[in-house]
């Protein structure tokens, strides 16, 4: 549901209405042929945010810019024979939403307006060729001064800072992590609410903030401030794992019938009260103790020792990120930090790749090209005059949702909306408009809906829909240089443009009848291909990008997973810590006598041979005598008080702790 809105909602709407009227009295003042695109094209970009409405707007000229000169290439090349013309801009349009959805940045819009402007250039031209040219050039020039008058507008007047969104989503972040960590370390964690939901939430929330942080340098900010944005991204990504791995461990030291010892206990709460303290720097004696603990000589003699010394290993690993995490927060907020910064977590790197399933990317733009196609082979067939408006409409609404796992809910609300918007233009146009004589009655006659418009698209949930609505509207109504009330016109005009999302709706609803449950079958699934295949013998060079990829596909995975009422046979963080302690042994093998190396070297080949019979459906648990040589590396390493055994020894019983709950107590006493 809406929420009531705030001062930074009406500024933006005011602003956003400011530039829309400004664009649209230049392209009348000018002459152009479609001034109401300058005014639709300012709903397009506009953000509440100033960075974010810079960075959409030099991408989306470009954008423009690429697909106008597609259409100027195509259409007298193509126009006699149209089914090629058609076939060609299916393919362009496929190609160019597949790089689309491969970018996760404001880049993105340079390829996603690509796409489908090409269509809505070239389609309504083919009756006269001769001036796709002239038609480009005007489009593109209606669409780039909407755009520069909604920079201008949204740079000179009252620009809201991406560094300080981020800054405050950022505190709210620690804030929500800090209620998890300490209800973890509580000493009585009964009654606590949910950590598997919170965890999730976390996730989601990591990924609203890539956006954010890919807009930050558009903010007129310093690369050094961008540079701590990207940090503290990726620590808070870290960070997750680490959580879930002390909270798994502290579990499992609660349900042993020793409980969790004394002096353990006693850093477990100091950790929790520094916490509760915003994570002040320099951190306390007893914390920096944690961080930094004496290696005692015979320690772990046995399994539960084992586990105490992984518990703290795992802590001290929770505290430095912590703590890189608070101060990051806390120089993205200072107008002027201190350069220098130094991270106190350095056990392990994080590459900058991603995760892509091309599978169902590939599925997801081919089905639009398909649509967009058919549409157009509709439309020449029919010799319908007004189809054009259809192909073109269909195709946006194609392109539009096309990242989304469920699409024709929001191609649903799309076309509802887009039909309320015909109703409304249909008013505007032939009973209110009819009164505005002069362009200041106009601005009066259009502030209430825009400004109300305006309001709506400031809200991130409803901003999908309330944007199409904004453009759609103004297209629809079709200001020009004089008043001109066509009704025959109109109706089949705009008839055509919900004809082509009704048609694009149909089409997502049977070609695309799944969602989210194949998505997180397939990110699952990929997870246990990666540790199946790198679980062993990763040369270290590879690790940070493979860390990187397996916490992006978790930045993905959970959202799904806590947005899903279906079980599910993970929580999604176990492959992440699989993986990550695989590849902390591989990187303390060199280290180890060459006993140790191969009792760890089985448990890897062990790990990888589980996953890859997950995947075969040959297993659903790891096997008895996988379980026995965990123990008996976990024994081979007791010996050992060096830094790399400790650090093998932990990442051993971590892998215990997730793949064999069900022994922590019973069997491994």
């Amino acid at each position: 549901m809406l929420t009531w809105p705030t001062r930074r909602d009406w500024i933006f709407s005011i602003k956003a209405f400011v530039a829309s009227m400004l664009a649209l009295y230049i392209a009348l003042a000018l002459g152009l042929q479609r001034p109401y695109w300058a005014m639709a094209s300012v709903y397009i970009v506009s953000h509440p945010l100033t960075g974010a409405t810079r960075s959409k707007a030099l991408y989306r000229v470009l954008g423009t810019l690429l697909g106008a000169g597609a259409a100027i290439v195509f259409v007298p090349a193509l126009v006699h024979a149209p089914e090629l013309l058609m076939a060609v801009v299916a393919l362009w349009t496929g190609t160019f939403l597949y790089i689309a959805l491969l970018h996760r940045t404001p880049r993105s819009y340079v390829f996603m307006l690509a796409a489908y402007t090409l269509p809505l250039i070239a389609l309504p031209s083919v009756g006269a060729p001769e001036g796709i040219f002239d038609l480009a050039v005007s489009r593109a020039e209606e669409i780039i001064l909407g755009i520069v008058c909604a920079s201008v507008v949204g740079s000179v007047f009252w620009p809201s800072s991406v560094a300080g969104v981020l800054h405050d989503k950022s505190v709210r972040w620690l804030a929500d992590a800090a209620q998890w960590t300490t209800d973890m370390l509580s000493a009585d964690p009964e009654g606590k609410a949910s950590r598997h939901h919170s965890r999730h939430r976390l996730a989601a929330d990591i990924l609203a903030l890539d956006q954010l942080i890919s807009q930050l340098s558009y903010d007129t900010e310093s690369a050094a401030r961008v540079h701590d944005a990207q940090e503290l991204r990726g620590r808070m990504t870290m960070l997750l794992p680490a959580l879930s791995t002390v909270a798994s461990l502290v579990d499992t030291l609660r349900r042993h019938p020793d409980g969790v010892p004394a002096p353990l206990a006693g850093k477990m709460a100091d950790v929790a009260a520094w916490i509760r303290k915003g994570a002040p720097a320099p951190a306390p004696a007893q914390i920096a103790q944690i961080a930094r603990p004496p290696i005692v000589p015979g320690e772990g003699s046995d399994w539960y020792a084992a586990l105490v010394s992984a518990t703290e290993d795992r802590l001290r690993s929770l505290v430095e990120l912590w703590q890189d995490c608070a101060q990051l927060q806390r120089r993205i907020g200072e107008k002027e930090a201190a350069p220098g910064w130094q991270p106190s977590f350095r056990n392990w790197e994080v590459g900058g790749e991603r995760h892509y399933d091309h599978g169902l990317l590939i599925f997801s733009t081919v089905s639009a090209a398909l649509a967009t196609f058919c549409m157009g082979m509709i439309w020449i067939w029919s010799g319908w005059n007004d189809g054009a408006s259809a192909v073109a409409l269909g195709a946006v609404a194609c392109c539009f949702f096309a990242a989304l796992d469920e699409p024709a809910p929001q191609i649903r609300s799309f076309f509802w909306t887009t039909l309320a918007c015909v109703v409304f233009a249909a008013v505007y146009l032939f009973f209110i408009l009819t009164n505005a004589h002069d362009f200041g009655l106009l601005v009066a006659l259009f502030a209430v809906p825009y400004l109300l418009l305006g309001i709506v698209l400031a809200q991130p949930r409803f901003a999908l829909i309330a944007m199409p609505v904004a453009v759609n509207t103004a297209s629809f109504v079709g200001i020009q240089g004089a008043f001109s009330a066509d009704f025959p016109a109109f109706f089949n005009s705009n008839l055509a443009g919900v004809a082509g999302i009704l048609f694009a709706l149909i089409w997502t609803l049977q070609t695309r009848p799944f969602g989210a449950r194949v998505a997180m079958r397939r990110l699952i699934h990929s997870s246990w291909r990666d540790i199946a295949k790198n679980a062993v013998g990763r040369a270290p060079a590879e690790h940070g990008p493979l860390r990187s990829r397996l916490l992006d596909r978790l930045g993905q995975l959970v959202p799904r997973l806590a947005a899903s009422e279906d079980e599910s046979s993970t929580d999604g963080f176990t492959e992440v810590r699989v993986e990550l302690c695989a590849l902390a042994l591989q990187r303390e093998l060199p280290s180890l006598p060459h006993d140790q190396q191969r009792a760890v070297e089985d448990v890897l080949r062990d790990v990888a041979q589980f996953y890859r019979q997950r995947l075969a459906r040959q297993a659903d648990k790891p096997a008895p005598a996988m379980h026995d040589r965990l123990l008996a590396a976990l024994r081979a390493l007791i010996a050992r008080t060096d830094p790399s055994s400790r650090s093998a020894r932990a990442s051993l019983m971590d892998i215990h702790v997730a793949l064999f709950p069900q022994y922590g107590i019973e069997k491994a006493k």
